[in-house]
C-alpha cells in the first residue's frame, strides 16, 4: 500500500514562514498527482494546493501569492512553503496522493500536522 508522512509543522507568529514535507512510501505509481489540504477547528477539509508529476499545480485563492507547493519525484515528496502566514491559516495539514494504479484512482492520506499562527 502506500504511506504518507508529514512533517514541518508548528506554532509561528503571523507574518511568518513554514515548510510542510510529505514522504510518500510503497506502490506509487507514475500517474499521480500529490497534495496539502487543510481542516480548521469546526470547518470541512478543503483544498489548498495540489502538483502533479508534470509539475502542474493548482492552488486555493485563499493561499495564492503566499504558498508555493514542489515536488521531487525522485524521493517521491511533496512540500508546501507557507509564507506570510496569517491566523485563518491555523489548520491540520493533511498530506494527499491521488494515483491511476489498477484500472482505477486510489486516494491516500497522511496522519496530518498542526500549524498553528498566532502572536
Amino acid at each position: 500500500q502506500v504511506q504518507l508522512v508529514e512533517s514541518g509543522g508548528g506554532l509561528v507568529q503571523p507574518g511568518g514562514s513554514l515548510r510542510l514535507s510529505c514522504a510518500a512510501s510503497g506502490s506509487i505509481g507514475t500517474i499521480n498527482s500529490m497534495g496539502w489540504y487543510r481542516q480548521a477547528p469546526g470547518k470541512q477539509r478543503e483544498l489548498v494546493a495540489t502538483i502533479t508529476r508534470g509539475d502542474i499545480t493548482t492552488d486555493a485563492d485563499s493561499v495564492k501569492g503566499r504558498f508555493t507547493i514542489s515536488r521531487d519525484n525522485a524521493k517521491n515528496m511533496v512540500y508546501l512553503q507557507m509564507n506570510n502566514l496569517k491566523p485563518e491559516d491555523t489548520a491540520v495539514y493533511y498530506c494527499n496522493l491521488r494515483q491511476w494504479l489498477l484500472a482505477r484512482w486510489n486516494e491516500y492520506w497522511g496522519q496530518g500536522t498542526q500549524v498553528t499562527v498566532s502572536a
